[in-house]
């Protein structure tokens, strides 16, 4: 088949298939979900460092999403061909923080139902997920998990280190023990009573103990 054949088949009709209008609707609206998505991470992030350039790619994904899926929609000779081609593309990049993913496939999805034309479903798809990202995500629990690291040199502190930590904390749970030529490295998860961190006072005050720390605790000590 040659370009002639191609063109006499119509197919610069089903390539323009698509108004100008419905185009310039969809890249709105989609830049519209890109930036609230972009504004809720923003609002809930509680990773390490902030990172401006993956907000500013989740409105990127949705915009180009919605461009795909438009193309793809108006021709099926050009959908096959897209399907093809993203299929030899390997991302390599390392997701920092688990939540991050979440917003990767929340903006793909956006991108996904605002090109296929389902507005409504794609706005109210957004603003409840939003919603439910907000109340979850932004929910500060009174009982939250701390590490206390103790340095001491006299194995004999030990009991009185461990006796102090269980009577001064709702919970506690041993995480580590690192013992050298130096001294032994106690490291203990707890749950603060009233989030009173005088108790690392008073463990310095302990016999034998050279050092004491206490540091917030996420869920991914090593």
């Amino acid at each position: 088949m040659t370009f002639q054949d191609i063109f006499k088949t119509g197919f610069l009709e089903k390539a323009a298939s698509l108004s100008y209008t419905d185009m310039a609707l969809a890249m709105l609206i989609a830049l519209c979900l890109g930036l609230f998505i972009f504004l809720v991470y923003r609002k809930t992030f509680s990773g390490v460092m902030y990172s401006a350039s993956f907000g500013v790619t989740l409105i990127a994904m949705t915009l180009i999403t919605t461009l795909i899926i438009l193309a793809i929609s108006s021709n099926v000779i050009l959908s096959l061909g897209m399907v093809g081609a993203l299929s030899i593309v390997r991302f390599r990049t390392p997701v920092k923080e688990v939540l991050d993913i979440a917003y990767i496939f929340w903006a793909i999805s956006a991108g996904i139902v605002v090109g296929a034309g389902l507005l409504p479903l794609a706005i109210f798809g957004t603003l409840f997920i939003g919603l439910v990202l907000f109340i979850f995500v932004n929910r500060r629990s009174s009982d939250i998990p701390y590490l206390i690291v103790v340095n001491y040199g006299d194995p004999k502190a030990e009991a009185d280190i461990i006796s102090m930590i269980k009577a001064k904390t709702k919970k506690y749970l041993v995480k580590a023990k690192t013992v050298n030529r130096n001294g032994t490295e106690l490291t203990v998860e707890v749950r603060l009573r009233d989030r009173e961190a005088g108790m690392v006072s008073e463990l310095l005050a302990l016999n034998g103990v050279e050092n004491a720390v206490l540091v917030s605790y996420n869920g991914e000590y090593m």
